[in-house]
């Protein structure tokens, strides 16, 4: 189903990320912070803050900004006022939708999501009514290339705990339990490998067909969450048309 195809929505979105790719730099900003408040400002000790680290680096975060990142947020751990915050609800034709969001105001969080929910004809729920139809997941996407061997990939992933290993259009996708993830992930850089995506998301456990119509209004929801500097992650379960690209 090519509405939920890996290679289909990084290429879809691609164009949007180049252009917003410094409010996503600021919004792993935010996350390298809470992980360093968390567990201190050393990868090495810090699980949560090396996942960030493999996220930041997967969406072409230079080394320079990443660094400069840990050392803002290690100096303003002790002022860390973000509070993580997940609304549920659904989207237009019934589109279950996950919102994470990580803020210091939450009364502004709250209208916000409510308002990107109500303009284009869904609502925000109750916690709890969407969730139940999604997994954590870790996800872990690479672009194939010649010198990629499938077999030798598959067996590396799965030696290193993975829980699935599948080929894609043009990528593999590795599925790990949330637990083994940076392990996962670790045994792959120490390989020289590089990522599209590398994150622990929410994977639908089915998908909803949507039309044309339907995917435009709900295209101009994701806009708005994900033009909201309190919005961190947007997960849903919508199947979107053949050949759409947003």
């Amino acid at each position: 189903m090519s509405g939920h195809s890996k290679w289909h929505n990084i290429q879809a979105k691609k164009g949007k990320v180049d252009a917003k790719r410094g409010k996503i730099f600021t919004k792993i900003g935010k996350e390298l912070a809470m992980a360093i408040k968390n567990g201190g400002a050393n990868p090495e000790s810090n699980s949560k803050l090396r996942d960030v680290v493999a996220k930041a680096k997967a969406a072409n975060m230079p080394n320079d900004n990443i660094q400069r990142a840990i050392k803002k947020a290690a100096g303003e751990a002790d002022t860390v006022t973000y509070e993580e915050i997940v609304y549920e609800g659904y989207g237009p034709a019934g589109i279950a939708v996950i919102v994470e969001t990580l803020t210091d105001n939450k009364n502004r969080t709250a209208g916000n999501v409510r308002h990107a929910f109500t303009k284009q004809g869904g609502n925000m729920g109750s916690t709890g009514c969407v969730s139940f139809m999604f997994q954590k997941k870790g996800e872990i996407v690479i672009e194939k290339s010649d010198s990629l061997d499938e077999d030798e990939l598959m067996m590396l992933a799965l030696d290193a705990g993975a829980e699935d290993f599948s080929a894609e259009d043009e990528v593999y996708v590795i599925t790990t339990a949330p637990e083994e993830f940076g392990t996962v992930r670790e045994a792959l850089e120490s390989n020289g490998l590089e990522f599209l995506e590398a994150d622990i998301k929410g994977i639908p456990d089915t998908y909803t067909a949507i039309d044309e119509e339907t995917a435009v209004k709900f295209q101009k929801m994701l806009d708005q969450l994900e033009e909201d500097d309190d919005v961190q992650n947007v997960y849903h379960n919508a199947e979107l048309p053949e050949g759409w690209e947003g």
